[in-house]
């Protein structure tokens, strides 16, 4: 029984498809799904979406209300923040709504994988500032490892991204590997 869960971030019909630096994740994102499937690893989706109503917007989250009011881009109703076509999720597979940076962040990813086993993580998807940056620090925190397929992450910051890949992810105990690397360790 496998102890990793490949975690695919905010990888929606609506981010992908209007942010050039999103859409060029998605191959390796097909490769690295169609991998962690045929090695057996559970793979876990993890998509961004707001009430259309705002009720969970604060005031103050200057942040959140931008993205709140970016149209139905990221409202959970919307078809936008459904996963993207290419790497739909298969009937088996978990979809967890996130309504902050962190897939942890108020919802149910860490039962799904205390209830699995699951003790490791491997994280793609963007945006590698915020989902991954987010996500791997609640990760850590709750004592899971950590792996980033750098390449299967971006963020619209070029060197945001080149940053925290190269320097911060390994400083904070992350392991870093291309999408090929670990595939090849499957």
């Amino acid at each position: 029984m496998t102890t990793t869960a490949l975690i695919v971030g905010d990888m929606q019909a609506g981010i992908v498809d209007n942010y050039p630096f999103a859409a060029a994740v998605l191959p390796v994102a097909e490769k690295v799904v169609s991998a962690a499937r045929a090695a057996g690893i559970p793979v876990i989706f993890i998509r961004f979406g707001l009430r259309a109503s705002g009720l969970d917007v604060a005031a103050g989250n200057r942040l959140i209300s931008d993205l709140h009011g970016a149209g139905t881009l990221f409202h959970e109703d919307s078809p936008e923040t459904l996963v993207h076509p290419r790497i739909k999720p298969l009937p088996d597979e978990a979809v967890v709504l996130k309504r902050r940076a962190s897939a942890f962040a108020a919802s149910d990813l860490d039962r799904l994988l205390r209830a699995q086993h699951i003790d490791s993580i491997v994280l793609t998807g963007v945006a590698t500032g915020a989902m991954i940056a987010a996500t791997l620090y609640d990760a850590s925190d709750r004592d899971y490892h950590v792996t980033v397929l750098s390449d299967a992450c971006a963020d619209g910051e070029p060197d945001v991204h080149d940053f925290l890949i190269n320097r911060v992810f390994p400083a904070r105990g992350a392991d870093v590997l291309t999408g090929q690397e670990w595939i090849a360790r499957l």
